[in-house]
């Protein structure tokens, strides 16, 4: 289980439209709804320009945190992925063939949409609520685009939950052909401070220790790999993988499975 160190996450009530879409969203995930940033809470959910943030309650620690895949970086890689030059893509064996991936550690949920937009039917299964609800939000903007609006609906789907649950509970006809896990990388204890997206992570979700276990039941739910993303030079999670393929800061590693 993970170490449960989740600081008090408060959404912030606004104003006209986006007060009755926070009053629905505390109601959806049992969260206080708050005008004030003075609230002691750690974390702020917020409609802000038509999207669903999440703001540290101190704003000199780091900005806001969302979702997007129709502007910036992310929709830039969606754009610009081919089978080809994605290293993830030939990580999960999508060549010419068409490929179901459970992603069970979903997060913000960038590696899935890549995998979608090249074809891939993706399960994104997320089991923090909070962060769930990012990706939803995201998900939906996404999805009203025309450019996206065929990809998302199709090929990508969100659960809310436990992976391990969901894996466990899948029956010989929904099983996977990919089973994909970005652990939380470990923390370089002499890197520069960390991307707001991790210190995101380590503030909701804290520290993972159950990292093995889903690995293990990734290998019994998968029907032909099990792909670990790791830091470049971090030791492999578990074993030595059958193959590994490398980027200039991450690395995919393959453990192959099937008969």
């Amino acid at each position: 289980m993970t170490k449960n160190r989740t600081p008090r996450v408060a959404v912030l009530r606004g104003e006209g439209l986006e007060k009755e879409r926070a009053s629905a969203l505390a109601d959806r995930l049992g969260l206080p709804i708050v005008s004030s940033r003075e609230t002691g809470a750690g974390f702020h959910l917020v409609f802000s320009e038509g999207r669903l943030e999440i703001r540290p309650a101190d704003p000199r620690s780091w900005g806001a945190v969302y979702v997007d895949f129709t502007g910036g970086g992310v929709a830039r890689r969606g754009r610009a992925a081919t089978r080809r030059n994605e290293k993830i893509a030939r990580a999960v064996g999508l060549g010419g063939r068409s490929v179901t991936v459970v992603d069970a550690t979903a997060g913000l949920g960038r590696d899935a949409f890549v995998l979608a937009s090249l074809g891939a039917t993706v399960t994104a299964v997320e089991r923090s609520v909070v962060v769930a609800a990012l990706l939803e939000d995201g998900l939906i903007r996404a999805a009203r685009q025309p450019d996206l609006g065929t990809i998302i609906p199709a090929r990508f789907r969100l659960v809310v939950e436990d992976a391990r649950t969901v894996l466990g509970s899948l029956g010989m006809a929904q099983l996977p052909d990919v089973v994909y896990l970005d652990p939380m990388f470990p923390v370089r204890k002499k890197s520069a401070l960390v991307k707001k997206e991790m210190q995101l992570f380590q503030a909701l979700i804290g520290e993972e220790e159950d990292t093995e276990d889903l690995f293990e039941a990734a290998c019994r739910t998968a029907k032909d790999r099990v792909v670990v993303k790791r830091p470049v030079h971090a030791p492999p999670l578990v074993s030595q993988p059958g193959m590994t393929y490398r980027g200039k800061t991450v690395r995919w590693d393959v453990y192959p499975v099937g008969s």
